[in-house]
């Protein structure tokens, strides 16, 4: 069922995305702090001159509320750069002190970023309604996971060995 054309395989960037978050306390800590982050981003993103027609941006205007949320720069500036700092704060201490892994985004930068806030909303909907983008999914990626983070491991201990 899943697409295995590379780009469009929701499988293979889950299951990487997947193999950089099996601590329970990262995931916890990347669930509460994933969302903000891109809020924030679009906080910013609200606050500068926009590189579009603005008729062009709806969508990104939708999500920052526009025309409810008309604060002054100062407090979206204050509020993101906050928001930044401690989100991003606590991922890095999430995969330091409990996964004992780099960020996913040091391998790979793109798709960590494209497809973390999408990763942690289909982990919120799995495990809190059950749902799947179809049937089987959730296995294949855990079985993935757990493929990429033995061979992860090995991988260390070769490295190891070699020092």
């Amino acid at each position: 069922m899943s697409n295995r054309n590379g780009l469009l395989d929701l499988e293979k960037h889950f299951a990487f995305y997947g193999a950089y978050h099996s601590n329970h306390v990262n995931i916890i800590i990347h669930t509460l702090f994933v969302w903000p982050n891109v809020f924030a981003t679009l906080l910013f993103l609200y606050s500068t001159q926009p590189f579009l027609d603005r008729s062009q941006l709806g969508f990104i205007e939708a999500l920052t509320f526009d025309g409810v949320l008309r604060l002054d720069i100062g407090f979206i500036l204050t509020v993101g750069v906050a928001s930044q700092l401690l989100c991003w704060t606590g991922q890095f201490l999430g995969h330091g002190l409990f996964e004992k892994r780099a960020p996913a985004l040091l391998d790979n930068l793109v798709q960590a970023f494209l497809m973390g806030p999408y990763f942690v909303l289909l982990e919120v909907m799995q495990s809190g309604f059950g749902y799947e983008p179809y049937p089987g999914f959730k296995a294949r990626v855990d079985c993935k996971i757990e493929n990429d983070i033995k061979e992860w491991r090995e991988e260390k201990q070769k490295k190891k060995k070699l020092t």
